[in-house]
């Protein structure tokens, strides 16, 4: 934590990124508070209206305001690509460490499994996994898990595997510690950096690829206010309504881009690279 002060006190780029993310997530959880319109009530009168005073980013077929859906759309959004990223951490990371720490049977179980999945185009197979389990956001957050958590694991393990060589972890196995002390004590603190830095630059990647679930009808289902789902909704109407299109797209990307320079400017501040 200590790291991350300083960093925003020396590091410029980390600072405002910092503040960029921060904005985007208070964007989030005041959605209730900022939009005009309930994002789910439909108006049929005010279908189709183009972006006026009243409706900034115009209406939808049912006549709901877009403005208020891509508000409501960035909690949706966010929540569930952070949940995403959690998830896949969590996964990736624990099982890396069991196969890199542990060895023998537990390596070359989790190894080939990872081998295997790897072996399958990654969008594909979720696209193959969310339609066998059905159209949902939860589906689509398990497919996106089963396809991704391996770059975790293989990343885990080998750091796990170069930090078993240092004198502090030998000492500390001659000393009697247990694998659960080793592992929390010197191994964890020394591979959390750059797991961390990596689940950070993945957040923009996916944020695309649920996205990209959703507007193909795996992950999110109306009338949800999803920007993948709404960009689906809106692609039918892209030469006559295309203010349905533009602004959910604008969302995904200004918020992939700023999520994809603060992952840039958090590898400065962590420095990974830097031997203990």
């Amino acid at each position: 934590m200590q790291t991350l002060i300083n960093g925003l006190k020396t590091n410029r780029a980390f600072a405002v990124t910092s503040f960029f993310v921060l904005l985007l997530i208070a964007v989030a959880l005041a959605a209730p508070l900022i939009a005009p319109y309930d994002p789910l009530e439909a108006t049929m009168q005010n279908a189709y209206l183009a972006p006026n005073a009243d409706h900034w980013f115009g209406t939808d077929k049912l006549g709901r305001d877009n403005f208020s859906r891509v508000l409501y759309g960035a909690a949706y959004s966010l929540s569930s690509v952070l949940l995403l990223v959690t998830v896949i951490f969590i996964i990736g990371t624990t099982l890396g460490v069991l196969a890199g720490y542990f060895g023998g049977k537990v390596d070359v179980v989790i190894m080939r499994v990872a081998d295997m999945m790897i072996s399958f185009p990654g969008m594909i197979l979720a696209i193959a996994i969310a339609g066998i389990l059905g159209g949902s956001l939860i589906n689509a957050i398990i497919a996106l898990t089963v396809v991704t958590w391996t770059k975790y694991a293989r990343l885990a393990r080998s750091m796990v595997l170069k930090v078993k060589k240092r004198d502090f972890v030998e000492a500390a196995i001659v000393n009697g510690g247990t694998s659960t002390h080793i592992l929390w004590k010197h191994i964890l603190p020394n591979i959390l950096p750059l797991m961390v830095i990596t689940a950070a630059s993945d957040i923009g990647a996916m944020m695309m690829e649920l996205a990209g679930l959703s507007f193909l009808g795996f992950g999110s289902q109306p009338p949800a206010p999803e920007w993948g789902l709404m960009l689906n909704e809106g692609r039918q109407q892209l030469q006559t309504a295309p203010w349905l299109m533009i602004f959910p797209g604008l969302a995904i990307f200004i918020t992939v881009v700023i999520f994809n320079l603060w992952g840039d400017a958090l590898r400065d501040v962590l420095d990974p690279r830097q031997e203990e």
